[in-house]
């Protein structure tokens, strides 16, 4: 059985749209890597100024001797010193302050985790903070600033 010349004149109008429309998204890929390549700069042709926009520099770990220190309210506390406040916190308190702070977690999530209530989180997590607070005050180094 042979296709009528109306279904012969179909397949070749929708065979010649198809090819119409992948040779146009082939020209519009083609333009577009050409109009990327003349905006793109490879980095051996940026200026210095123009380079050094492009990074920075973490100059924490820098002096490696040196240990950080920070200065409030008149005193110096020290990375050790936060160690040691956190260290004699109960385990308990622990935990909930540094899954709190350290690990992100909402007062929710760690009373999930704990299986106790949220605001049982948040009554430690807040009394945990002011004991480390009065124990930063007790033992923190005086700070006298020149």
């Amino acid at each position: 059985m042979t296709p009528n010349r109306r279904e012969f004149e179909k397949q070749c109008t929708f065979q010649k749209f198809c090819k119409s429309v992948l040779h146009n998204e082939a020209c519009n890929a083609h333009e577009e890597i050409r109009r990327r390549r003349v905006r793109e700069v490879t980095f051996s042709d940026l200026a210095l100024y123009e380079e050094r926009q492009l990074y920075t520099v973490d100059k924490y770990f820098q002096d490696e001797e040196a240990e950080p220190s920070y200065q409030m309210a008149g005193k110096e506390i020290t990375p050790k010193l936060l160690l040691e406040a956190i260290r004699a916190l109960p385990e308990e308190r622990r935990k909930i302050v540094l899954m709190y702070y350290f690990e992100g977690l909402t007062d929710v999530e760690i009373g999930k985790q704990l299986n106790i209530s949220r605001s049982t989180v948040q009554y430690r997590r807040t009394s945990s903070f002011e004991q480390l607070k009065k124990y930063l005050e007790e033992n923190a180094d005086e700070w006298i600033e020149w």
